[in-house]
């Protein structure tokens, strides 16, 4: 079961005036379950996006950053589970656009304002008249108040669907923020490894919008990793529909943009670390902090080490504090000139290591009772700086594997 984690509950999503949400079962992958979502936008909306950096991204991918860049704004989002359409070369580009022109068809707008997104099995072919055919349903069953199925039908190998609603009072007025994350295995960043969709009534201009959508990013889904894969398909996106009585959010040094970006951020946040903690088969949620680096890419670099090492991830499995594995982790993370006389270790409050070696006041019977707590902070002190970076990772466990070796059956 997910650590931690409990499922969201449908009366706490508030709706965001501006979006509705309509889901359905078109049997993609599996029969009798919610595959398919539809998010129409208001005229007017504003959306923007940060996507995965694989190279072999997926077809969608490719399709919602031309979508994207054209100037008559987007209506709706659209996306499949139980199907990627990654790895299908031209075929997988003229299925996306085949769906958003059927979705475009039905609400009376144009293919290339429909955003596309798929997540599922990776080199089979999108489904395309399953899709088409479970649209009407999807459209007929829009409301400004279906998140909570929303965040079900994004789901594949998740067990808790995540969903979380904020509001923050910025001038006089309350701004309501509603996120969606969907994302369990192939967590790794490089963007954002997963699917995600993040909505608030505010009215944000175009380029403040960019902008803090790849910050919040930067602050949540870009600092966690379940296994180390970069998945083909990871999309983040912002939408930002205007009917608040907010004035339009220009300047990215203005009090709101910075009350904003706090607020999108924590629940962007909050979106991550529920990734990790329905990490495949996870039984540990573990915060990796590193403090005093040169800068913040070196203490992401050691913490990534950390953070996606099999051997760390199995040691808190078995709750063994087999802690030189964290050691090695660090002195192979690519610091070139790395003092490891100088840098401390922590296990929550227990200090582990010190002057190169077993700190002389540690003891094992301390660390085995962090290591089996279920949530754990590793803290690394390099003592070069004044640089930091907080990273989320799970353990690794036998149903990691097992969920693993059986995905496509």
């Amino acid at each position: 079961m997910p650590v931690n984690l409990t499922p969201p509950v449908a009366a706490q999503l508030l709706p965001v005036a501006g979006v509705s949400l309509g889901v359905a079962e078109a049997n993609i992958k599996r029969p009798n379950r919610k595959d398919l979502l539809v998010m129409q936008l208001c005229e007017g909306a504003r959306v923007a996006g940060v996507f995965t950096r694989n190279h072999f991204c997926a077809a969608p991918v490719i399709v919602a950053r031309e979508h994207l860049a054209q100037p008559d704004g987007i209506r709706a989002l659209l996306v499949n589970t139980g199907n990627a359409n990654a790895g299908t070369g031209e075929q997988g580009l003229r299925d996306a656009r085949t769906t958003c022109a059927a979705l475009a068809g039905l609400l009376g707008c144009k293919a290339a304002q429909i955003l596309p997104f798929s997540t599922g099995v990776i080199m089979e072919i999108l489904p395309v008249a399953r899709i088409a055919a479970g649209l009407p349903g999807a459209v007929a069953n829009m409301r400004a108040d279906n998140w909570f199925d929303a965040a079900q039908a994004i789901m594949t190998t998740d067990i808790v669907a995540k969903a979380i609603s904020r509001q923050v009072l910025i001038d006089g007025v309350l701004i309501t923020i509603t996120g969606i994350a969907k994302g369990s295995g192939m967590i790794h960043p490089n963007m954002a490894t997963m699917l995600g969709y993040i909505a608030t009534d505010a009215a944000i201009a175009q380029p403040q919008l960019q902008a803090m959508v790849s910050e919040a990013a930067n602050r949540s889904f870009n600092c966690i990793t379940v296994d180390g894969d970069t998945s083909t398909n990871d999309a983040l996106m912002l939408i930002a529909t205007g009917k608040s009585a907010l004035p339009e959010v220009k300047a990215a040094d203005s009090k709101a943009y910075k009350a904003l970006l706090a607020a999108i951020s924590e629940v962007a946040t909050w979106l991550a670390q529920a990734i990790v903690r329905d990490g495949e088969g996870a039984t540990k949620f573990i915060t990796v902090r590193v403090e005093g680096g040169k800068d913040e890419a070196e203490c992401k670099q050691i913490g990534y080490a950390i953070a996606r090492s099999p051997l760390v991830k199995t040691a808190f499995f078995a709750s063994d504090p087999n802690l030189g594995r964290i050691l090695a982790a660090i002195g192979y993370a690519g610091i070139d000139d790395l003092d490891v006389a100088a840098l401390e270790l922590y296990l929550d409050e227990v200090l582990v290591a010190e002057h190169g070696g077993r700190a002389a006041s540690y003891r094992e019977e301390d660390g085995q009772r962090v290591m089996q707590q279920s949530d754990i902070t590793i803290r690394v002190v390099l003592n070069r700086g004044t640089a930091h970076a907080r990273l989320w990772t799970c353990d690794f466990s036998y149903d990691y594997v097992k969920i693993n070796a059986s995905y496509r059956s």
